[in-house]
């Protein structure tokens, strides 16, 4: 028979080694470290990112603060602009509707002065001196612009205020009694117009001011006022026409007892 003979292949623990150096046999000897010390950077940077951590968080919350600061801050400034630019559009419509007033007052105030005008006309000491056929004729175009006249109608309204109303009620009625009185004696009707208009003007007049009735026109709305002074002047301009047509009258009865005497 033929013998086999069996190698044994020595094991690598058992196989003997050479001679080691000392720092070789203190490596060997240390015992195996974890993962993070085979890997030194990544150690370094997660114990840093678990410093870093809030002091970033409390970065984020500033930042969104301060965001919300800015965004309020902004919003606030595009309020008070358009804030602006409103009340801009406001003040110059006030202005546009402080001219249309005023237009419309001079408007009413030309009307009044054109009926004023047509009435001395139709009342007046000329329309008698002419023929009349003639006067018919004036007389007719008088009416006619008289009636185109008052077919406009111009009227500004006023504000007033309880006290303003109570006070425009007592001046007007203070002015339609010396209107009534007019008619019955016209010096003394004239002599009660001054005083009242007196109390209408700034400057010193050269009659005596009706304190009274003074009192009552500072109480009314400026407008009123206003309307008031321009009423007393017309009234002072009729009475004072009235009065040269009685004048230029009379003056013509006079004259014709003369006329024939000399005859």
């Amino acid at each position: 028979m033929t013998r086999v003979t069996r190698r044994t292949r020595p094991m690598l623990g058992n196989v003997p080694r050479g001679p080691q150096s000392a720092a070789q046999r203190s490596a060997s000897a240390a015992p195996s470290d974890s993962s993070a010390d085979r890997f030194p950077m990544t150690q370094i940077l997660t114990r840093h990112n678990a410093r870093s951590s809030p002091v970033m968080a409390q970065a984020k919350i500033h930042a969104k603060m301060n965001e919300a600061a800015c965004s309020k801050f902004s919003r606030t400034m595009s309020m008070a602009d358009r804030s602006g630019q409103l009340l801009e559009s406001l003040d110059q419509l006030e202005m546009r509707v402080e001219a249309l007033r005023e237009s419309a007052a001079s408007m009413e105030a030309e009307r009044e002065s054109i009926l004023e005008l047509i009435q001395s006309i139709q009342h007046g000491q000329e329309l008698r001196n002419v023929s009349a056929g003639e006067r018919e004729e004036l007389t007719l175009t008088a009416n006619r612009l008289m009636g185109r006249t008052l077919s406009v109608e111009v009227s500004v309204g006023t504000i007033r205020n309880g006290q303003q109303e109570d006070a425009l009620r007592k001046a007007t009625s203070v002015i339609d009694e010396i209107v009534k009185k007019l008619l019955d004696d016209m010096e003394s009707g004239r002599q009660q117009l001054l005083a009242v208009h007196a109390a209408c003007v700034t400057e010193a007049p050269p009659v005596p001011i009706d304190q009274k009735f003074q009192a009552i026109v500072i109480s009314c709305a400026l407008e009123d006022q206003k309307k008031i002074k321009r009423r007393l002047e017309t009234l002072l301009r009729n009475v004072e026409n009235a009065e040269k047509n009685i004048k230029i009258m009379d003056h013509q009865k006079l004259e014709e007892p003369k006329t024939n005497g000399g005859q």
